[in-house]
């Protein structure tokens, strides 16, 4: 698993499919709010002009964004932009093309409150379930975070592999769908803040150190406890550097 997250963060956005790029592109364009909601798309003639592909690639890439709850297509009318409470949020696209556009405290928040209400019963779960190959994961996944040299970056992905690890242990394959939502709220939260050494991300791997110890125990109500003060933390965080720089909205790419 590790070795396919650091994979991915090698290669990020590199060569796509013309589809892929223009279901990118249109992504972005809707949540950014230049084809606002109830409004209608160009048509092909239009789109495929303006990307240079085939309609074939066209009615792709709009099947790609109705499954993503985003657009619906009338006949005789076109394919319009249907309300966000439509939208998957739990998509990772969805997410990345927030992140891209840029977000507000709100957003990321509201992150972190769908975190409060899945990680720490999953902890619990792993101190019901680990096995010993579990445990040893975590524990050194923890005391990765405690290897000097750490910048906002690779502790960001040290505490993300930590958490999806967490998520397998729990051996419910639901819990792992959230990836996509933890990996946003963490580097959301460290990209924002100031390097480690001097925003209070030190004690990282104790706090994590603390829901390992929970599951070796086999406590559940601890390994909850501990699992909830690390996100609340890590949302305090979040509140901190929007304060601190004073604006409603930050750009923080995520597919790096």
């Amino acid at each position: 698993m590790r070795n396919k997250l650091d994979e991915t963060r090698k290669t990020g956005r590199r060569t796509r499919t013309s589809h892929a790029q223009v279901v990118d592109e249109l992504g972005k364009a809707i949540v950014a709010g230049t084809y606002p909601v109830g409004s209608i798309l160009p048509g092909d003639t239009e789109l495929a002009q303006r990307f240079k592909v085939s309609r074939t690639v066209l009615r792709e890439t709009m099947k790609t964004l109705a499954a993503k709850g985003m657009v619906v297509a009338k006949a005789r009318v076109g394919t319009r932009v249907t309300e966000k409470n439509l939208w998957n949020m739990f998509d990772s696209e969805i997410i990345a093309w927030h992140f891209d556009n840029g977000v507000t405290e709100e957003f990321l928040l509201q992150l972190y409150d769908i975190r409060l209400a899945v990680e720490p019963f999953a902890a619990g779960l792993v101190a019901e379930r680990a096995n010993a190959e579990d445990i040893e994961i975590l524990r050194g996944l923890a005391l990765e975070m405690a290897a000097s040299g750490h910048t906002a970056d690779s502790l960001a992905l040290a505490d993300l592999h930590f958490h999806l690890a967490l998520a397998e242990a729990s051996h419910n394959p639901f819990m792992r769908t959230l990836g996509s939502l933890i990996e946003a709220a963490l580097v959301g939260m460290f990209r924002m803040s100031t390097p480690p050494s001097e925003n209070g991300f030190a004690n990282i791997a104790d706090t994590h150190m603390r829901i390992v110890d929970a599951i070796v125990s086999g406590d559940s109500a601890a390994a909850r406890r501990a699992m909830e003060l690390v996100i609340l933390d890590g949302r305090h965080h979040v509140h901190e550097a929007f304060a601190a720089r004073g604006s409603e909205t930050v750009r923080v790419p995520i597919s790096t």
